[in-house]
């Protein structure tokens, strides 16, 4: 009998161990969190006892606690510098996830329309240069549209921001004067504008302010309904943010083999010229054997079935062969 007894108490207690809650913990980048959060939702629906939470605190976050080691995995929208990589205390793989756009979104009294906005007006912007909208220099590529005589307010992110990376990248690459006076990067000295924190604050503060112009990730501008215009890319042609045309920027990039790469003002008379990867940094030997099996069969799955639910979301998928690269990069570098 207590034999018996002893045996049905190991048996439960194996059953409970086998159906015990796994967590995985991860943080950083708001630009790919809709998609993250539907992911992480999904998969959990197909493995009911792993948990994979998430904190949209921005990449500079991400990055700094993959770097010290106190998530299970990170995110960012720009890549991990040399020297952040050479200050982790955990080697970790750079995995593309999705391709996004970020927009110039725009709150003008009495303009509804979709505007064009050159480089050097979305420079000038952003360095003050362009106080008004009805700058002759924006109502010249804009004919028809009214603008009212009114100040712009430039809206940024006050967080360590991937979506910054990707814009102030783009900025340096069409304006030597602000690749000489501001500079690339997740958080950068803005030179004129307000601060609001992730892709929801600056949205909600554009939303909520007349005369304000801000840069959001494409799916939070559709999300709260906020117009935004389209983009003159390298070819000259005034490109709109879309599916599509993000696709198209990735088109024929040479994908380094640590995956890290920029794909702003790329060449391609469809390409939007301020487009991006989106990273999850994944520590390539983890404390935990168990939670890194579980990640690395997670990434797998996110880079199959994963990928049929991004543009739902407004997401571009990875090109077929970055994300067979990705698999061959995961299976050889991540343990266990």
């Amino acid at each position: 009998m207590i034999r018996s007894l002893r045996v049905l108490v190991c048996i439960a207690v194996l059953a409970s161990c086998a159906w015990a809650q796994t967590a995985l913990n991860g943080a950083g980048a708001t630009f790919p969190y809709p998609i993250y959060s539907k992911w992480f939702i999904e998969y959990h629906n197909l493995n009911s006892n792993i948990q994979i939470n998430y904190q949209s605190i921005g990449s500079g976050g991400g990055i700094r606690q993959v770097q010290a080691g106190t998530v299970d995995f990170g995110a960012t929208d720009g890549p991990m510098t040399d020297e952040q990589i050479a200050q982790s205390k955990v080697k970790v793989l750079h995995v593309p996830t999705v391709l996004g756009a970020v927009v110039p979104a725009y709150n003008i009294p009495g303009v509804n329309a979709e505007l064009k906005f050159t480089p050097d007006v979305l420079a000038d912007i952003y360095l003050g240069k362009l106080t008004k909208w009805n700058d002759p220099r924006i109502t010249k590529v804009n004919p028809g549209v009214n603008f009212p005589n009114q100040n712009i307010t430039v809206v940024h992110r006050s967080d360590g921001s991937g979506t910054s990376y990707i814009f102030t990248d783009y900025l340096s690459k069409v304006s030597p004067e602000w690749k000489s006076t501001v500079g690339k990067n997740t958080s950068v000295k803005w030179p004129v504008g307000i601060g609001g924190k992730g892709n929801e604050g600056v949205a909600g503060t554009i939303r909520q302010l007349p005369g304000s112009i801000g840069y959001i990730e494409l799916i939070y501008a559709l999300q709260n309904k906020i117009p935004f215009g389209l983009v003159q890319n390298s070819s000259h042609n005034f490109v709109k943010a879309s599916l599509e045309s993000t696709t198209a920027a990735a088109a024929g990039v040479k994908m380094p083999a640590d995956f890290r790469v920029s794909i702003t003002d790329p060449p391609g008379k469809d390409a939007y010229p301020i487009a991006s990867f989106t990273w999850l940094l994944i520590p390539t030997n983890p404390a935990d054997a168990n939670k890194g099996k579980i990640l690395k069969d997670f990434l797998f799955w996110m880079l199959d079935k994963g990928q049929t639910m991004v543009e739902a979301l407004s997401y571009a998928p990875l090109p077929k062969d970055i994300a067979a690269k990705e698999k061959a990069a995961i299976q050889s570098q991540v343990k266990p």
